[in-house]
């Protein structure tokens, strides 16, 4: 359970930022280009962390020690 709490943090963060660019983007003809570049860029930006956090709290393989050579660890 504790996994998911950074995860719900980050994306408020996120969505609070998405927020701020909706709001104070400055009006002119390029107004929604811009608020799109900005909510697509911190969308991919959380889907990136989001992965790579989740990817390293449960991998899909296993990892082990290798005991070949007699080595102790």
């Amino acid at each position: 359970m504790a996994s998911v709490i950074p995860v719900i943090f980050i994306l408020a963060i996120v969505l609070g930022l998405m927020a701020c660019g909706y709001l104070f983007v400055p009006k002119g003809p390029h107004q929604t280009t811009i608020r799109t570049a900005i909510m697509l860029t911190l969308a991919s930006c959380y889907l990136m962390w989001m992965i790579t956090y989740m990817a390293q709290l449960h991998p899909l393989i296993t990892p082990y020690r290798s005991t070949k050579g007699g080595e102790s660890l």
